[in-house]
């Protein structure tokens, strides 16, 4: 039986055989909501309903490289008491099981939970008990994982959406969508078969899908389906911006905030095409002729479909003209949603964990070493700026620098901040100027005597309030969480008056301006957080004659 199942089960069989009315009281054991497919039962635990693993989409093994459809109506009642599956998943690195971590040197996410299926379009769901389901006025805060478009989950205990809910009375939703291959590939010009149609944005559709539930069945759960807060880091925050240029998405969000994740372009059809030939010719079904190509996906395991999706890093929505019409944030800011609210935010260190993470001799360079460990590492990047002048540059800004530092400081400028900034000032060109704003977390790991600096992903515990669910972040121990509460307290602040009224600003938290062109405010997140006019901007200025490229497009 699988682990799934049951759990389910389980689950149930200690329950007990009566009914609870929809959140009745917060001392029932579990709690039946309404659905448009059917009744689900989650559980209350301290307060708060919790429902995990609820379908939004049908099993896409029976749409493979589809547009999503809708979930089978069910009979009954559904437990939602267990994550549900998460999606194929390709490059995903993060460790599954606390064994697997190096926890004295090694900053980490808490490990990931769920089998791997094609039966992977559900949501999660936190909301207060203590209200009647018909007082629908809590904002809604949805969160779309990282993992680049290849691999992640919202699987984790870091995504717990309780500590939001009790602080400020919102629901929290978070989502798992079809990745990589499976929901990115662009078949569109190697088959006229009309199924695939907007097959190249297949994971962007699913997030269109769970936004439609969502917007149709939140009211049940307490929420306000007039104010969505589409949020994500990462491959999540790329998913936001993405979502920002589709139209079928227009109106199901009304809020969005980026953390260190951007999609300036997206993938044109011909790079994508490209892409999928590649994906063929790794199952041999190069030479199917166009009208028998979909018996033979079909017909294909779910092994070697994850190994031939293996032969790209770079799966990324696709420009279709159908799905998604135009860039995201190319040539400017998308004018479907000036309308909307956003929050774009980076970390001060971004590479120290996305680069440095995975190759610990980058801690220890030379100045020998330096020039070569940047082509190597970031060349791709650096456009006509030599590592040389990189270098001296960033001698002459920051003496005390080690050739460490100045590795880490030089990739994270050139590699991780340039779309942020670019999306920043394109949506400060528009009419959306006075909606934008703008962050950057400096906070300190203290993980391995604090080498990794503020690193990429070091800002979802705080916005979250789950610090102490991120040992391998925060730290262990009530004295790291004590310590870095204060700032976990004003972030998430920020993110549920965000949610609230489309401004984050807030009662204790100096005056955070939206951003322009002029003074370029920026919220830097430290104790205590402060404004400051265009952080590192020789830094931003000597990326920028880099011209930036985003990696697959």
């Amino acid at each position: 039986m699988r682990r799934r199942r049951f759990l389910e089960l389980s689950s149930a069989a200690a329950l007990t055989a009566c009914i609870a009315p929809p959140f009745a009281s917060t001392e029932d054991a579990y709690v039946v909501v309404p659905t448009s497919a059917g009744k689900i039962r989650g559980r209350v635990r301290d307060g708060i309903a919790v429902f995990l693993g609820v379908p939004y989409g049908r099993d896409t093994r029976l749409t493979r490289f589809q547009p999503p459809q809708p979930p089978v109506p069910w009979q009954g009642v559904r437990d939602a008491f267990v994550y549900g599956d998460r999606a194929p998943q390709i490059g995903n690195r993060r460790p599954r099981s606390e064994s697997q971590v190096d926890r004295m040197n090694t900053f980490h996410l808490p490990p990931d939970d769920g089998d791997e299926s094609e039966d992977c379009l559900h949501l999660n769901m936190w909301t207060s008990a203590s209200l009647p389901a018909k007082s629908s006025q809590r904002p809604v805060l949805v969160y779309f994982h990282g993992g680049a478009f290849n691999g992640g989950t919202v699987n984790c205990s870091l995504y717990d959406g309780t500590r939001l809910c009790h602080r400020g009375d919102v629901v929290v939703v978070t989502v798992n969508h079809r990745l990589n291959a499976f929901g990115f590939l662009y078949l569109e010009q190697i088959t006229a078969d009309p199924v695939y149609a907007g097959s190249g944005n297949a994971g962007m559709l699913d997030l269109v899908l769970a936004l439609n539930w969502i917007k149709t069945n939140i009211a049940r759960f307490g929420g306000d389906p007039s104010r969505i807060t589409i949020f994500g880091q990462s491959g999540g925050g790329a998913k936001c911006a993405t979502m920002m240029a589709i139209p079928s998405a227009h109106g199901v969000f009304h809020r969005v905030m980026s953390m260190s994740g951007q999609q300036v372009t997206a993938a044109p059809q011909k790079i994508a095409t490209e892409r999928t030939q590649s994906f063929l010719a790794r199952l041999g079904l190069e030479k199917v002729p166009p009208e028998k190509l979909r018996t033979s996906l079909d017909s294909q395991p779910l092994d070697k479909l994850k190994d031939a999706a293996s032969i790209s890093s770079a799966w990324l929505p696709v420009v279709d003209g159908r799905v998604l019409p135009r860039d995201p944030f190319s040539p400017d800011a998308p004018p479907i949603s000036n309308s909307v609210p956003m929050i774009l935010g980076n970390t001060h260190d971004e590479t120290r964990g996305l680069i440095g993470g995975s190759h610990p001799a980058l801690f220890s360079l030379t100045w020998q070493d330096l020039p070569a460990a940047l082509t190597q590492n970031v060349g791709a990047f650096l456009g006509p700026v030599s590592p040389e002048t990189i270098v001296a540059q960033y001698r002459e800004w920051y003496p005390a620098y080690t050739p460490s530092d100045v590795f880490f400081a030089a990739a994270t400028a050139f590699r991780s901040w340039p779309g942020q900034v670019i999306e920043a000032e394109r949506r400060a060109n528009s009419s959306a100027k006075d909606g934008t704003w703008v962050y950057q977390m400096n906070w300190p790991s203290p993980i391995a005597g604090g080498k990794f600096g503020s690193p990429h992903t070091i800002d979802i515990p705080f916005f979250f309030d789950n610090l102490a669910l991120a040992p391998g972040m925060i730290g262990e121990g009530q004295a790291a969480v004590a310590s870095a509460q204060p700032l976990a307290d004003t972030m998430s602040k920020s993110l549920i008056a965000f949610a609230y009224t489309g401004n984050p600003n807030h009662p204790g938290l100096s005056h955070w301006p939206a951003y322009d062109l002029h003074r370029r405010a920026t919220m830097i997140w430290k104790i205590p957080p402060e404004i400051e006019k265009d952080p590192r901007k020789n830094e931003r200025e000597l990326a920028a004659t880099a011209h930036y490229h985003q990696p697959g497009t």
